[in-house]
């Protein structure tokens, strides 16, 4: 794979090819599209799509963080995911179910960065579903909070 934009070009065109992370770039996210179709993400592809930034309090963590990555909606249109749910899964297996509705602009994002470092798996990466909980009222939910899943590491598409 040359960059991002062809791995998309081959995603959208090509069903049955799976997309893998270049060889020597570790895979930090695994997208499963459903009938064997299967994206592995590397952490450069993560930063090649648009990128969103917001500063939010979380019940986690002591004070504003700022969170960068990739906001859901813009990850759910990149890969054309037209299903209802998500199911996105943790290193130790926890699995969430996310609405594809939760899935608008300025609203959760694949947090790949906290206060401008790269998260480890001790401080809740590689990877986090972070909403703006300050910025709306309605994201101050335990339904919400629950979807907030960190150490994710895999997307499944569900029907």
């Amino acid at each position: 794979m040359q960059n991002y934009q062809l791995t998309m070009a081959c995603v959208g065109l090509l069903w049955t090819t799976p997309v893998y992370a270049q060889d020597d770039a570790q895979t930090i996210l695994t997208l499963d599209l459903g009938s064997d179709h299967v994206v592995e993400l590397d952490l450069g592809m993560l930063q090649d799509m648009p990128v969103t930034e917001f500063t939010t309090t979380t019940i986690w963590t002591d004070g504003p963080q700022t969170f960068t990555g990739v906001e859901l909606d813009a990850f759910v249109e990149a890969f054309e995911i037209d299903q209802p749910m998500l199911l996105a899964t943790a290193i130790n297996d926890y699995t969430v179910e996310i609405p594809t509705t939760d899935a608008i602009q300025n609203g959760p994002i694949i947090a790949y960065k906290v206060n401008g470092h790269e998260m480890s798996v001790r401080d809740k990466g590689p990877l986090w579903i972070v909403y703006p909980y300050d910025h709306d009222s309605g994201y101050q939910a335990e339904v919400i909070y629950s979807r907030s899943i960190w150490q994710l590491d895999r997307i499944a598409v569900a029907k």
